[in-house]
């Protein structure tokens, strides 16, 4: 009998809880990404924020997938030490973090780093500390297109701040990033929100007389942006996809490649059970009903949640005892992958055949 792709074989299972990473998948949806833009994989900076992991890194460039996005300096730092070799750091850097960041350029010379800035004061700033340091960043302007969590307003006039940033000796404007988290609904919802701001875009950079390249989107907005010319697309959790984008992104067929593998520990009454999947093991930020999907059984409902128990109410009649192992989809993979040290992975024989370290996970490495 035909095993669910999830299973793992018992001989190679290791304690639980942990995080189960299936490389088959993960090369199909890399795969898929792909073909989303014909091909063209210069169009493609993946966030790195949802895998945080080196082996996946080595995989993007076995797919010649040369660019990435990331929001931490430890991401920027792991992904430098693969020898990726052009790295956005998607987040502003102020105060003590401009010194690491500078730091960082200065220990890996070979790679080309980026960052973003959304006002005069901050690329002052940086303008300022790297003619200190004899260098000239790369920087992009940080867009609002009415998420509202960063980013200079697309309302005012970010074409005026372009020319004073293009004043600034020290730095060097690469282009115009983009990210819209907030568009959500049918694919022709977002497709028409998205385009709305992009058009506006698209015409305010036709009147400057520069050269302007665009990074934009996350997942939501991915398919209006890889229809786009000239635009790198920043997509991150297709890598290993969670219950919430195949929900709410049916027209892109990624595959689930990541599962929470637990084990059942106790049964406090005849119709529920404990898991050992508690806040320490999957992104608890959404309701209980919006955690994680139980793998081959849609009776099995979260009920209760804390620090090291998930409470499994049996609403069907498959019989589970303590002991027996539970497959699950996080709602949300990418806070739940920070959670971990390892990821393991497994192969087409259903097997763990590696341990692959979530390097990332923390807010520094060495830097």
């Amino acid at each position: 009998m035909q095993k669910n792709w999830w299973e793992i074989n018992s001989e190679t299972l290791i304690d639980t809880p942990f995080l189960a990473v299936y490389e088959d998948r993960l090369r199909q949806n890399i795969e898929k990404l792909i073909s989303y833009v014909k091909g063209d994989t210069q169009r493609l900076r993946p966030h790195i924020k949802t895998h945080k992991n080196a082996e996946v890194l080595e995989l993007f460039k076995i797919y010649n997938i040369k660019k990435i996005k990331c929001a931490t300096i430890a991401e920027a730092e792991l992904a430098a030490n693969q020898h990726i070799e052009d790295i956005l750091l998607a987040y502003q850097p102020v105060g003590l973090k401009v010194e690491r960041w500078i730091s960082l350029i200065k220990k890996f010379p070979e790679t080309h780093f980026s960052t973003i800035v959304d006002n005069l004061k901050t690329a002052l700033d940086l303008n300022e500390i790297a003619k200190r340091n004899n260098i000239v960043l790369s920087i992009y302007l940080d867009l609002n297109t009415g998420m509202n969590r960063t980013g200079f307003s697309i309302s005012e006039d970010w074409a005026t701040l372009i020319i004073e940033i293009i004043k600034l000796k020290n730095l060097h404007l690469e282009g115009i990033h983009i990210y819209d988290g907030h568009i959500k609904g049918t694919l022709e919802e977002r497709d028409l929100e998205a385009s709305k701001a992009f058009d506006q875009i698209i015409n305010q950079i036709e009147n400057i007389n520069y050269d302007l390249k665009i990074v934009a989107g996350g997942s939501n907005t991915f398919p209006f942006y890889a229809a786009q010319e000239n635009v790198e697309c920043s997509p991150g959790t297709f890598v290993f996809w969670d219950s919430n984008y195949q929900i709410h992104l049916p027209e892109q067929d990624f595959k689930p490649a990541l599962v929470i593998v637990g084990t059942i520990i106790s049964k406090p009454t005849k119709n529920t059970f404990c898991v050992d999947i508690g806040y320490k093991a999957v992104s608890s930020e959404n309701p209980i009903d919006k955690r994680l999907v139980v793998l081959n059984d849609e009776n099995l409902i979260p009920t209760a949640h804390s620090e090291e128990h998930l409470i499994l109410e049996n609403k069907g009649q498959n019989k589970y005892e303590i002991g027996d192992i539970i497959y699950a989809k996080p709602y949300h993979v990418c806070p739940t992958v920070a959670l971990y040290d390892n990821l393991q992975a497994v192969n087409k024989k259903h097997q763990i055949y590696a341990q692959w370290p979530v390097g990332a996970r923390g807010r520094k490495n060495t830097i």
